[in-house]
């Protein structure tokens, strides 16, 4: 004769199952970190994906159109781009040069005389010859400078005065 089960007993035993079937869905949909081709990390408002064969790395943001990830710029690859032409244009270079005549027919032995390059030579004649000269002005001319000088103190001083009458109400 079946023995009857209670309830809770029943309702127990389906929650272990439906618990136990659910994390095995999960281990399953969820990409292996040792085996899975991307990892995800958080960075901002949403996540960097790492391609683990590849090694490029994009930014994956969502946007009213749905997550979208775009490339990040691989500095790497473009400095290894322009080392590349650069050691090819080296390459170039030294074989035009290689290829060239050479200018002069051969070595020289002698020395390069020394000399001073602080030093100064004797001056020339016109160089000599030449000064400066500051024209000073005039006794006419310092007596305008002084009478422009004196009628401005004046206006200044009277301009203070106004001011101070006007902030007291017109007393002095």
């Amino acid at each position: 004769m079946p023995t009857a089960i209670s309830p809770s007993r029943l309702s127990a035993a389906i929650a272990v199952v439906l618990v136990s079937a659910a994390g095995t869905a999960m281990a399953q949909s969820a990409p292996d970190t040792e085996n899975g081709r991307y990892t995800l990390s958080p960075a901002g408002s949403g996540f960097l994906r790492l391609d683990t064969r590849t090694g490029a790395v994009s930014t994956c943001t969502n946007s009213s159109a749905g997550w979208a990830c775009y490339m990040v710029p691989d500095e790497r690859a473009a400095l290894d781009a322009e080392i590349g032409r650069l050691q090819a244009d080296n390459d170039r270079l030294r074989t035009d040069l290689a290829a060239r005549e050479p200018a002069a027919s051969g070595k020289t032995d002698e020395a390069l005389p020394k000399s001073d390059q602080l030093k100064k030579g004797e001056p020339k004649t016109a160089e000599s010859e030449r000064k400066i000269e500051i024209p000073l002005p005039s006794d006419r001319d310092m007596d305008r400078m002084m009478s422009f000088v004196e009628r401005a103190w004046r206006r200044l001083i009277e301009m203070a005065n106004r001011v101070q009458r006007d902030f007291n109400g017109g007393k002095i």
